[in-house]
């Protein structure tokens, strides 16, 4: 599948219908317009739209729901779903066959007279042809009505009014459709997926722009901003790594394992797991479910789970449609994308005239904004029954009122909506339409409770990403109030809420970002993650997961819990790091898995390092070495100075005045304005990159008083331990580690971070220790970003050395000063060795 072709046509198609409508919006607003005369209902519910939205969102809407349809209609009929092609020409033909075939007298069975008026010319019209095309894709859409009202509504709303007009041209968006919608394309259900990524992939850049300007994530921009089209190796590994295990587990005869290439086998028996007597127990959610990656590959899953059962194989996708998938959504055209993808893998199991006759619809749950005023409460109590009316379900009722901005992560607190639901939809109101009208968003309430339940087998989701400081202020105090261990990032909230969709023992797969593993802002996340579930299989992916994002933008991790588990079972881990594509890295999981060439640690052994990092290449000797006291015994480290503006007062030592600068300053005088100051740099271990000046008289007086006059943010952070000798290091490093002395007489910063020791025979055989082999193992597992700050240097295990070994530090230390010394930026420099 060309990606690139597909990205390029979607995005242009987004800007030409957005266009398109926006044309034919000026026209229906105008107050002589016929379609105010003609449809006053549709123009009555536009009027409507664009008060309650706004303009722009109306005609964001309007583009979207034609682009999906004509999509849909294109994948129809390249896969002969529809009888005659409604967008495709026949062979050899360029105008679509379904007005091919009216022109030549056959229209399709109750479609409107007009159209033939308008083609035999009794109709005057400017364009016959077009205006005949339309009505007769207006009628194809209401006839996939009743098979997909899901994507094909009954059109005779303002959404027809606003259908763009060149359909038919060689240069229309149909034309251009069906050049990258090619029938090979098309036999894969995945290309609705793509499309719907990169059709809002300019929408999403936006978003970000706005970030960057301090704009936040609006509840309608959500699904834009988070979208991620999961590769489909990920997919397979998460849905065999959770479906296809717990039916092996039941059934260890089953031969699905030779199907699933990517399924990690458990190295021992086990005996205790959910147990499964028949498929249509399986219950199976994704609470993100975009596009429906994820689900289209559980029904393949659960298509041969059930064939090898023995079921008829044209009541297949009819049981697995009603028994087994969820999905919930807050993006309605995601949702109509989730659950005409699924129908067309019931529709290429059963062909299309059973696929027309099966009476199931994919059970995809797209979360709408509910709400309820005071007064209505009254008449909802007698919907619901006066007695049934309890504070659980009152307060269920109105937690849906920001459903489109809080989406999976509301935690309904009726703990069976089922029940209330069958009560509610039982009851007969007679000819009350207000209640009527009332009982309806019950239900609707009711039934995004109940799909929101925890009640699935399987969880299985590729969350929303975004990080709390660009979420709108109501889903910050949402996250605050109800995941406050996991506030930090909405794959954080997801991580706790899928938690809670499942029942005990059920399997939780996720891809999300490695931020979690490791990153002290998610130390609450892990223990709460660890002390609840064991990690049963996990493929820290890292970056380059996404073929269709380039470098080291996003760093992701699959994993699959088991809720409730043991946290002395053993998981397996895959690192795949080091692969360069998707390709790479599915082939690496896949050898790895092969040869048994993988990691295993048990949940519990994660707590022994501090701050419980999911280090899962630590080896029994290193996780040992955590036994011994962290360095923080030994010596303070924090962040250094900030100045609020380093162009001004931060300088390399020779761009400032010599006469101006002291060199061995003990911190009593500050008389003159520039100090030394550790700043990073590039790798020198010992001693060395001693480059930098900082102002610093009377105490940063002149940084004090520009910050408050600017409002740039300063401090003077860890000033006790200004002017000592100090062991340093750079913040950022991608190499070997970099540990050094500075000695006394100098300033750190942020990036040349520092710690003060209780003794300089301490100091030096830290300095050896940070410098080892040793040390270069352990670092990793506190902090394997490229980052270590002070906090995680703190928690770093100090491996005591005899006083024999530290006098090798007496030694590297003079040595690495002389070298740096050899050279004209050290301000100790005097003539070159070489000269000497």
């Amino acid at each position: 599948m060309d990606t690139n072709a597909l990205k390029k046509f979607a995005q242009a198609a987004r800007n030409l219908l957005i266009d398109q409508v926006r044309s034919k919006l000026d026209l229906v607003l105008d107050p002589a317009s016929p379609a105010r005369r003609e449809h006053p209902q549709a123009m009555k519910e536009l009027d409507a739209a664009i008060a309650r939205d706004g303009k722009a969102q109306v005609i964001e809407q309007v583009a979207y729901t034609w682009f999906n349809r004509f999509t849909a209609l294109r994948f129809m009929d390249a896969n002969g779903y529809t009888t005659v092609g409604v967008v495709s020409p026949a062979e050899g033909q360029t105008r679509p066959e379904l007005l091919a075939e009216a022109m030549a007298g056959n229209l399709p069975e109750g479609a409107p007279g007009s159209i033939a008026a308008l083609l035999d010319g009794r109709t005057p019209s400017s364009d016959p042809q077009g205006e005949a095309y339309r009505q007769l894709l207006v009628h194809a859409c209401n006839q996939w009505h009743g098979p997909m009202p899901f994507l094909f509504e009954e059109l005779d709303d303002y959404t027809e009014l606003l259908m763009p007009e060149d359909l038919l041209s060689q240069s229309s968006i149909l034309a251009e459709l069906r050049k990258v919608m090619t029938e090979d394309a098309c036999k894969d259900v995945e290309i609705i997926g793509w499309l719907y990524q990169f059709y809002i992939s300019e929408k999403k850049d936006q978003v970000f722009a706005g970030l960057k300007k301090n704009q936040k994530i609006t509840a309608e921009n959500i699904p834009a901003a988070t979208q991620l089209f999961t590769p489909h190796w990920i997919v397979r590994y998460l849905v065999e790594n959770s479906l296809g295990r717990l039916w092996l587990l039941n059934r260890p005869g089953s031969r699905l394992a030779e199907r699933m290439d990517y399924y990690i086998a458990p190295e021992e028996p086990e005996t205790d797991f959910l147990k499964i007597t028949r498929p249509e127990e399986i219950r199976i959610c994704d609470p993100a479910a975009g596009s429906g990656h994820m689900l289209t590959y559980a029904f393949d899953l659960l298509y041969a789970i059930y064939e090898e059962e023995g079921y008829d194989a044209t009541e297949i996708p009819a049981l697995i449609l009603t028994h087994n998938l969820t999905g919930v959504e807050i993006d309605d055209r995601a949702g109509a994308l989730a659950a005409f993808a699924l129908a067309m893998k019931a529709a290429a199991r059963l062909g299309r005239r059973r696929f027309l006759r099966m009476e199931a619809k994919p059970d995809i749950c797209v979360l709408q904004n509910v709400s309820f005023t005071p007064a209505e409460m009254q008449d909802v109590a007698a919907v619901v029954g006066r007695d049934l009316f309890t504070d659980e379900r009152r307060e269920t009722l109105g937690q849906f009122e920001q459903a489109k901005n809080f989406g999976s992560l509301i935690g309904p607190k009726l703990r069976d909506p089922a029940e209330t639901l069958r009560v509610v939809e039982a009851r007969d109101l007679g000819g009350d339409l207000l209640l009527k009208e009332v009982q309806a968003r019950v239900i609707a309430v009711l039934r995004m409770a109940e799909a929101l339940s925890s009640k699935y087998h399987v969880v299985v989701a590729n969350p929303p990403y975004a990080g709390a400081r660009g979420l709108n202020s109501e889903l910050q105090d949402f996250a605050k109030e109800n995941y406050a261990d996991s506030k930090t990032d909405l794959f954080a909230m997801f991580m706790d809420r899928c938690h809670l969709l499942a029942r005990d023992h059920a399997l939780t797969a996720m891809i999300n970002m490695q931020s979690w593993m490791f990153l002290s802002s998610f130390e609450k996340l892990r223990t709460n993650i660890l002390s609840r579930s064991a990690i049963v299989s996990l493929a820290h992916i890292g970056p380059r997961g996404f073929d269709t994002i380039g470098g080291e933008v996003v760093s992701t991790t699959a994993f699959v819990l088991e809720r409730s588990a043991s946290s002395k079972a053993q998981g397996q881990y895959f690192r795949l790091v080091d692969g360069r594509s998707e390709l790479e890295k599915s082939t690496a999981l896949i050898q790895s898995a092969s040869t048994g060439d993988y990691f295993r640690l048990r949940g519990d052994d994660f707590s022994k390092m501090p701050g419980s990092p999911i280090a899962y290449w630590a080896s029994p000797e290193r996780l040992a070495g955590f036994d011994n006291d962290p360095i923080s015994k030994i010596c303070e480290a924090s962040f250094g100075i900030k100045t609020g503006n380093n162009a001004i007062f931060l300088h390399q030592w020779w761009e400032v005045e010599v006469e101006n600068t002291e060199f061995e300053e003990d911190g009593t005088k500050l008389v003159k304005r520039w100090y030394p100051c550790a700043s990073g740099g590039t790798f020198r271990k010992w001693y060395g990159n001693q480059e930098f000046v900082v102002d610093y008289e009377d105490q940063g007086r002149r940084i004090t008083e520009h910050a408050k006059q600017n409002g740039n943010s300063f401090g003077f952070f860890g000033r006790a331990n200004y002017f000592k000798r100090l062991l340093t290091w750079p913040k950022l490093t991608m190499g070997s580690n970099s540990f050094r002395i500075t000695p006394e007489g100098q300033i750190f910063d942020g990036v040349g971070l520092s710690a003060a020791f209780s003794s300089d025979e301490k100091q030096d055989q830290a300095l050896l220790y940070l410098n080892s082999r040793v040390a270069e193992a352990v670092i990793p597992m506190i902090a394997p970003t490229m980052s270590l700050t002070s906090g995680d240097f703190l928690k770093l295990p100090f491996a005591d050395i005899t006083n024999s070994k530290t006098a090798s530090a007496k030694i590297l230390v003079p040595l690495a000063k002389s070298d740096w010394d050899a050279y004209e930026t050290s301000w100790d420099f005097t003539t070159l060795p070489l000269l000497s």
